[in-house]
């Protein structure tokens, strides 16, 4: 399954016209390395990132509390990764972190046709179920949540977080 070259053309001319229009880039291709850009990135600061799709049905009740998380909390980095394996859904991936309140966080989408090695190099044991979460501490201790997670899990670990600082 890979992304032809109208699938890549449009997720650029999706990133180029956000930033012409002033705005941050709101999806940015999420390819090999850009994980270890992540880690490096938020290195000694509290943050969530969120896996999920837009096919994804647990996904579409989570983003939107998810959004609320990162509003009450912006002492907490939250990066969303589009993981789904249906292609070519920038569109729909962007149309949902706008609904959900999550447009100005940082918000990849996979965009390499071989996702297991995107995955990989995430977790080498992760099989590309969705939603999935992954708490990464100042320390760079990660705790990763498979499946659903609780809103009040993220509350808990973002005050333990915030009273060790």
């Amino acid at each position: 399954m890979r992304r032809g070259f109208a699938g890549i053309l449009g997720l650029g001319i999706l990133i180029v016209s956000a930033s012409a229009l002033g705005a941050p880039p709101a999806l940015k291709p999420f390819e090999r390395g850009t994980w270890q850009g992540v880690l490096k990135s938020h290195a000694g600061r509290p943050t969530l990132v969120h896996f999920w799709g837009v096919t994804c049905g647990p996904c579409k009740v989570e983003l939107p509390l998810l959004g609320q998380f990162a509003k009450d909390h912006p002492e907490i980095d939250v990066v969303t990764i589009s993981a789904d394996l249906v292609p070519n859904l920038p569109a729909a991936t962007q149309s949902m972190l706008d609904k959900a309140g999550l447009s100005s966080t940082e918000n990849f989408i996979f965009s390499d046709g071989f996702v297991e090695r995107l995955r990989f190099e995430i977790d080498p044991s992760w099989q590309g179920d969705i939603p999935r979460t992954m708490l990464l501490t100042r320390d760079g201790t990660v705790t990763t949540i498979e499946g659903s997670a609780e809103i009040a899990d993220f509350e808990k670990w973002s005050a333990q977080q915030l009273s060790t600082h």
